[in-house]
């Protein structure tokens, strides 16, 4: 059976992009941009133990007169890099444990904050009333819980927030227009259709270096080479797209500087 991978999880509530490898592709989940983007319903007026609707209701309380007017520049404070506290039913480790895992235990756990960084918030709707929703699209870096954003909302403005729905719209450099159902990808499969994305495309983002035949036979075998075709602007450490002249994905490699000379190390070999 083909080893499959995934890039990042979605909470159970939540729908939308997961990317999957399947095979040696899975080796190179690691090199997929990291970069995010969700649209989301954010319940106000009640607060829930998993900060959304999956859990059990803590308050619950009618809003009154709150508009969209003051809701704007508070979001600008969950803009930018900031500082975060996970839900506490979460796949993070503590302790060695998971926190949802502790959290179910009854055990009360201080979270870790860390900082995760929110490129854009647009507000998409607005349905006022007694427990109004806000609907919004959200780009943000690795590590953001959305969730947390919809409860911290609401503690700032004191009616109290929980997430009310979640959509992945991109992951890891995919978007959901451009994605398969489990359906979809189930119905491919039985009529011999499907065809997975190569890993050029996946990896687009990276700059790419074209090897010689001979060098690319040694780099292949796992030796660092001396090359001085490589991008401009690229810095040690930097991962590379290694390809041969035939543009065949050769695998992943990384610049490393010794004394006199650079080198392009193989980092992961996929040829």
């Amino acid at each position: 059976m083909s080893r499959v991978g995934h890039g990042g999880t979605l909470d159970p509530s939540a729908s939308g992009v997961l990317p999957i490898a399947v095979g040696k592709a899975t080796r190179l989940l690691q090199f997929l941009p990291q970069d995010k983007a969700y649209r989301a319903t954010i319940q106000l007026g009640i607060t829930t133990t998993t900060d959304d609707l999956e859990g059990e209701i803590i308050t619950s309380q009618p809003v009154a007169g709150l508009s969209l007017e003051q809701i704007v520049p508070i979001l600008k404070q969950f803009q930018g890099k900031i500082v975060q506290i996970p839900p506490k039913y979460s796949a993070i480790q503590v302790q060695g444990k998971r926190l949802y895992d502790l959290a179910r235990a009854g055990e009360n756990i201080a979270v870790p904050a860390r900082m995760v960084e929110v490129y854009k918030i647009e507000i998409l709707d607005w349905q006022a009333g007694h427990l109004p929703k806000l609907e919004v699209a959200i780009a943000c870096g690795a590590g953001t819980y959305i969730r947390a954003i919809a409860r911290d909302l609401g503690a700032v403005l004191g009616t109290g927030g929980t997430l009310a729905a979640l959509t992945r719209t991109r992951s890891s450099g995919f978007d959901i227009a451009t994605s398969l159902s489990l359906e979809e990808l189930a119905d491919a499969i039985d009529q011999g259709t499907f065809e997975p994305i190569p890993p050029t495309v996946a990896l687009q983002h990276l700059s790419s270096v074209k090897l010689p035949d001979p060098i690319a036979r040694k780099w292949c075998l796992g030796q660092k080479i001396s090359y001085l075709e490589i991008p401009i602007g690229t810095t040690n450490d930097t991962f590379l797209r290694v390809e041969d002249e035939s543009d065949r994905f050769l695998g992943i490699g990384r610049l490393v500087q010794t004394e006199d000379l650079r080198l392009l190390a193989p980092q992961i070999v996929f040829a």
